[in-house]
């Protein structure tokens, strides 16, 4: 893995945009037609999103893939 830091930091976000929606995991794999082990294992950056999974979380949460990427303050919170 070549960026720990942002992987990190995506998850961060991501478990962020899912809890301010009051979902779960698997509310929002079922959402964006992915596992849950794919859900967990971004979260816990276990693992980066392809673009494919980015597109379909960024879907399922109603928000533009650039809103879905911006994860700067997460980014910045890990210094």
């Amino acid at each position: 893995m070549k960026n720990p830091a942002s992987v990190k930091a995506f998850g961060i976000h991501l478990k962020e945009l899912r809890n301010a929606r009051g979902w779960s995991q698997q509310v929002l794999a079922d959402y964006a037609d992915v596992a849950k082990l794919t859900v967990q294992r971004i979260e816990h950056a276990r693992g980066a999103a392809t673009i494919d999974v980015l597109v379909s979380l960024a879907r399922a949460l109603e928000i533009t893939l650039p809103e879905l990427v911006e994860f700067t303050q997460c980014l910045d919170n890990e210094s």
